[in-house]
C-alpha cells in the first residue's frame, strides 16, 4: 500500500465504502478514514468521527472535536483549526472506528472490524508518538501497542504523561471537552516537552 503524498484525506486508499458493519452503513454519510501529513512522526487517534466529520470526512472537524485542532495549532501542527481542510504538519489523524452512528458508540464488534484499516495507518505513518484522544482510543491501542492491558489504563489518570510502548511512545489526552484549564495547559507542556527534545535519538534504540 503506497501513499498518495498529494492527498492529505485517505491518503492511502483504504476503502471508502466499507460494507463490515451494516447498521454503520445505513446511518453514516462518510468513512471517515485517516488525514494529513504521510510523514508525520506524531499520529492522533480519535474514538469516532462527529456528525461535522462525518459530513465532511475530515477526522476531529467541527465544534464537536474542535479543541483538538486548535492544541495543534498551538504547537504550530495545524495551519488554520477553523478551515474545513486544514493544512497539518508533522501530524496524522485518525479513528478507531471510521463510521459514526448517531445514537451510540462503537460496539466492540464495529471496533474489530476497523482494526486492520488503524493498523495499517500506523504501520505506514510508522511515528514517533501515539496521541489516543479518549478512553476507547486508548484502550485500542493497549493490548498493539503497549505492555499493559486496557484495564490498566485510565485517561483521566494518565492524561499528559507519556507511556513506553512496543516501538512507540503514547502520550494520552482526555476529550478536549471535558478537559479543564489546567489539563489542557498540563497536555499543552507535556507535548512541549516532547516537541523540544530530540525525541529521534530513541529510534536505533528501539530497532526502528
Amino acid at each position: 500500500m503506497d501513499a498518495n503524498q498529494e492527498e492529505a484525506s485517505n491518503p492511502f486508499g483504504m476503502d471508502e465504502d466499507c460494507q463490515n458493519c451494516e447498521a454503520l452503513c445505513e446511518s453514516r454519510q462518510s468513512v471517515v478514514h485517516g488525514y494529513g501529513d504521510v510523514s508525520a512522526e506524531f499520529l492522533v487517534l480519535g474514538e469516532a468521527p462527529s456528525a461535522t466529520a462525518d459530513e465532511s470526512g475530515v477526522p476531529f472537524t467541527g465544534e464537536q472535536e474542535r479543541g483538538l485542532l486548535d492544541i495543534l495549532s498551538a504547537v504550530d501542527m495545524c495551519d488554520d483549526p477553523d478551515a474545513a481542510e486544514p493544512t497539518l504538519d508533522n501530524a496524522f489523524l485518525t479513528y478507531v472506528t471510521r463510521c459514526r452512528h448517531p445514537e451510540r458508540g462503537a460496539t466492540d464488534e464495529e471496533v474489530r472490524n476497523c482494526e486492520l484499516y488503524l493498523n495499517s495507518e500506523i504501520r505506514m505513518i510508522n511515528p514517533e508518538l501515539l496521541l489516543p484522544v479518549g478512553q476507547r482510543a486508548l484502550e485500542a491501542l493497549a493490548f498493539e501497542y503497549t505492555t499493559m492491558s486496557a484495564d490498566e489504563l485510565d485517561v483521566t489518570e494518565r492524561h499528559a504523561t507519556t507511556i513506553r510502548g512496543r516501538g512507540f511512545e503514547l502520550l494520552p489526552m482526555m476529550t478536549p471537552a471535558e478537559q479543564s484549564d489546567e489539563q489542557r495547559t498540563a497536555f499543552l507542556d507535556a507535548f512541549s516537552e516532547i516537541l523540544g527534545t530530540d525525541y529521534r535519538q530513541t529510534k536505533g534504540r528501539r530497532g526502528r
